[in-house]
């Protein structure tokens, strides 16, 4: 029998083969037993695992053709079905096989490239992937050896990537001016006849069609060249040039392939250009919505990092809110899942948040006003918050969290803890009312407060994660002590800097961004003792009187005398109606930091507000005159009562 002839079962293994078929795959002790897939090479018998369970199913012959690579030589296969298994046969075609079925199979192997191409630039996401992928899979089956591809862009080219090229060379592409596209040169021409592959097969070729090229030619070593047009929907988005280092011609059927991959390649491109597009606006406005610059303000020194995850944007966010009489509170926020609507949500949150702060409102209520707001977005919204005030007065700071992360707080001796917060769920999950905690810290203490991507990745869990970060703290630049007590604003910024990126590098590897991740460091300051002065006052006609007498004595201590008058007649008028209108005890305090807070404190619940005084009406005027000399005031509530305050800019500030 002139042909290869193997018997299996119905499992696949084989039970006989003949004398051809082991001069063709092997002996017959090695091939007997073995599966039948695994003993035909592929090449010869393409899908032969799957063609063999469609025989066995049905009753109709298969038969297709291969080449075996060893010899070259191609064979026709057939697959029949007899009872307990089947038979393959080989037939040598290559004595028989003419121009006409080269071809065929020629195309053959062009349609599997293409296939293959097309299954690799599916996952193609950015223009770099894509780049990789023709790197990977249209360089190597041409023996090509260099690619560039450029994009179209406001009427001028974009470097898109540059393979197999010396650094000068790549630099030079890079840099080359994008805002037109220059005459006389291989990509004018390509862009302008959108159909047309141009090959040029030397540098002599290459030169004497664009004399402009020589650089080009001289500094990129190729001595092949072809341009492909990228065309989407007949629109010419740019070109890709393959190169190789050595001469060569393209034959007929190598040109076809060239041009159907160059298809592939500019939808793939076009893909990635309009999703990088549509990220980098997500990107801008997820910055967009995070603060530009962190406040200055005296009672902390703080700074931020955010690191966006490499895939789509999420909801995380940081603040620093500065609030009436020195005080600060400190945000950060986190919310579920990714997406535009997270990172709009995460806006609304931390526009929220500010809206709420300039209320004055206590930290339990205004969590309990933003759970409000995220219950009322449905169901499928919901968000952790972390919420901090700090008074520098008095040191404390209260603390309230719903479903976050707990804080690191680094004390000035380097011992780093995290305190256990009053336990409540998250935003939009929440049933009030929210569980408050208050710590009395230390002056120079750190506050180190984060989002679950800091701490969280595919390989590490949330204990792990805190474990690791209290393990930098304490061994790196986390150590509060390391820093005099008295280092100025701009060596405590710096120190701050350097922690925060190092706690960054570490904590979230480029490589394993799955999350978004914020951190917010903040070092807390105490206001000295000397700045701070209060008098408990009588609950009398007297009271207004004894307040201007405190009010110019400590003015003068404080080398503030500029100010006498008009805090004088602050105090006097906010007393006077404290005295007229609302109930003891009376408390007067004056706190000189960046301004001149004065504070009148009573224990009514009972808020003022600003009206306008009829022409014959003998009272009513005095909320406008604080609102002339302040240069803010307002109110706010307290478990005693209410306190009415003012700021005046020091005199450098005026």
């Amino acid at each position: 029998m002139g042909d290869a002839f193997l018997a299996c079962d119905g499992r696949g293994k084989v039970t006989y083969l003949n004398a051809e078929a082991e001069s063709l795959l092997g002996p017959a002790a090695r091939l007997l037993g073995s599966i039948l897939w695994q003993a035909v090479p592929e090449a010869v018998a393409p899908g032969l695992r799957d063609r063999f369970e469609r025989t066995m199913a049905g009753t109709t012959p298969i038969e297709d053709e291969g080449r075996l690579e060893t010899t070259g030589r191609w064979y026709r296969f057939r697959l029949l079905p007899v009872a307990g298994g089947l038979v393959l046969l080989l037939t040598d075609l290559s004595d028989r096989t003419n121009h006409r079925k080269y071809r065929r199979i020629d195309t053959a192997g062009h349609s599997a490239r293409v296939a293959q191409l097309t299954t690799a630039l599916a996952s193609a996401i950015t223009s770099d992937d894509v780049v990789g992928t023709v790197v990977e899979h249209v360089l190597p089956p041409f023996d090509a050896t260099g690619l560039i591809i450029q994009a179209v862009e406001r009427g001028g080219l974009r470097s898109v990537g540059c393979a197999g090229y010396p650094p000068v060379f790549t630099e030079l592409i890079r840099t080359a001016d994008a805002t037109a596209i220059a005459e006389g040169t291989p990509a004018k021409d390509v862009l302008s006849a959108p159909h047309t592959l141009m090959f040029f097969p030397s540098p002599e070729e290459l030169i004497s069609s664009y004399p402009a090229t020589a650089d080009f030619v001289a500094i990129g070593g190729k001595n092949s060249w072809a341009f492909l047009p990228l065309v989407v929907s007949g629109r010419v988005i740019g070109f890709c040039c393959i190169s190789w280092s050595r001469r060569r011609n393209l034959s007929e059927n190598e040109r076809a392939l060239l041009e159907a991959l160059s298809a592939l390649i500019a939808q793939a491109l076009e893909r990635a250009r309009l999703y990088e597009a549509e990220y980098t606006r997500a990107q801008e406005l997820q910055r967009g919505m995070l603060p530009l610059a962190l406040p200055t303000v005296p009672a902390v020194t703080a700074t931020a990092r955010f690191v966006a995850t490499s895939g789509d944007i999420g909801g995380d966010w940081y603040d620093v809110i500065p609030l009436t009489s020195g005080r600060v509170a400190l945000a950060i926020g986190d919310v579920m899942g990714h997406g535009l609507s997270e990172a709009v949500t995460m806006g609304r949150l931390r526009t929220a948040v500010h809206t709420l702060a300039a209320l004055d409102l206590p930290p339990d209520e205004l969590v309990l006003h933003l759970d409000n707001i995220v219950s009322g977005l449905g169901d499928d919204f919901c968000a952790t918050f972390l919420y901090a005030v700090y008074d520098p007065v008095s040191g404390g700071c209260t603390f309230v969290s719903a479903g976050h992360p707990p804080p690191a707080i680094v004390y000035p001796d380097g011992t780093v803890s995290f305190p256990a917060l009053a336990l409540n769920p998250p935003l939009g999950a929440a049933t009030p009312p929210f569980d408050t905690t208050e710590l009395v810290l230390p002056e120079d203490s750190l506050v180190v407060m984060y989002t679950d991507g800091l701490i969280e990745s595919r390989t590490r869990d949330i204990g792990r994660g805190i474990a690791r970060l209290a393990d930098l703290l304490d061994r790196t630049t986390g150590t509060a002590g390391r820093l005099p007590p008295d280092a100025d604003h701009d060596a405590v910024a710096n120190h701050l800097d350097l922690m925060g990126d190092a706690l960054v590098s570490d904590l979230v590897p480029a490589q394993q961004t799955c999350d978004d991740a914020a951190l917010l460091i903040a070092r807390l300051h105490r206001l000295p003792s000397q700045d701070v002065a209060s008098w408990l006052l009588p609950d009398t006609a007297m009271a207004a009187g004894e307040a201007r007498q405190y009010t110019r004595d400590q003015l003068a201590v404080w080398d503030l005398d500029e100010l006498a008058m008009t805090t004088e007649l602050v105090v006097s008028e906010l007393v006077g109606n404290v005295v007229r209108h609302a109930k003891g005890p009376v408390r007067l305090r004056l706190l000189r930091s960046d301004v001149l807070i004065c504070e009148v404190s009573d224990g009514s619940l009972t808020t003022p507000h600003i009206r306008r005084a009829a022409t014959t009406d003998e009272g009513g005027r005095g909320l406008q005159l604080i609102e002339a000399l302040a240069h803010r005031w307002g109110t706010r509530h307290e478990s005693t009562g209410k306190c009415i305050w003012t700021e005046q800019l020091l005199p450098s500030q005026g």
